[in-house]
């Protein structure tokens, strides 16, 4: 009787085996060895589609970023596209939280993570920021988005009222847990509100007042 034929190894088969197994059991868990096992294959398969783990690692990171949402820049204005591409950014990560420490490194080499940096840095010059300006805030809602999807801030409390007994101020703090997605994505829009609030207010001290200041001369 013939032998099953084993499933064809691709790196996109690596990629979202990984990306599994980082889900399941985070980043420090991933081998080689055990991404092999997973696969049904050894070790040394790997190594004819990608030439280290770090190099999966930042296959798998991309990824995620490639289901990022870009598109608004371009068909929006600049603050709109902002919120857009954050909320989109926030979805994927949160939907994977344990690659975002290795993801937050920076974009690297990674064809996705550039396009998308090229697509948010390029939409804010082109509505007028200066190219120093459109990095800081670039910058500024990556470090938001990330630091949003690294936890849940609901579920950093326990549910036992006993607990917070001895804190005035906490009475209610053991409900929080049950109440994770209003009270993480309550506080993600609103933090997003405050900031775009304050870029949009710069824009006009800045931006727009020195446009209309050189339509006057």
């Amino acid at each position: 009787m013939p032998r099953p034929r084993q499933a064809l190894l691709s790196r996109e088969r690596i990629v979202a085996t990984a990306l599994a197994l980082i889900d399941a059991d985070g980043l420090a868990a991933l081998s080689t060895r055990r991404l092999a096992a997973a696969l049904g294959v050894q070790g040394p398969s790997l190594y004819n589609h990608f030439g280290t783990k770090d190099e999966i690692l930042d296959a798998v990171a991309d990824a995620v970023t490639a289901t990022v949402d870009v598109s608004a820049f371009g068909r929006h204005d600049w603050c709109e596209a902002l919120r857009r591409w954050a909320r989109s950014y926030r979805a994927a990560l949160a939907a994977h939280p344990n690659i975002v420490p290795y993801l937050a490194q920076g974009p690297g080499r990674r064809p996705a993570a550039l396009a998308m940096a090229d697509a948010v840095y390029g939409g804010l010059v082109r509505a007028g920021w200066p190219p120093a300006r459109a990095t800081h805030i670039g910058a500024a809602l990556r470090y938001y988005v990330a630091g949003s999807a690294l936890g849940s801030f609901a579920r950093g409390f326990v549910e036992d009222p006993a607990l917070y007994a001895t804190h005035p101020h906490l009475g209610q703090a053991h409900r929080l847990p049950g109440h994770q997605r209003s009270v993480d994505e309550g506080a993600f829009a609103l933090g997003l509100d405050a900031l775009l609030h304050g870029l949009a207010a710069e824009y006009e001290r800045t931006v727009a007042g020195l446009e209309h200041a050189a339509g006057r001369e």
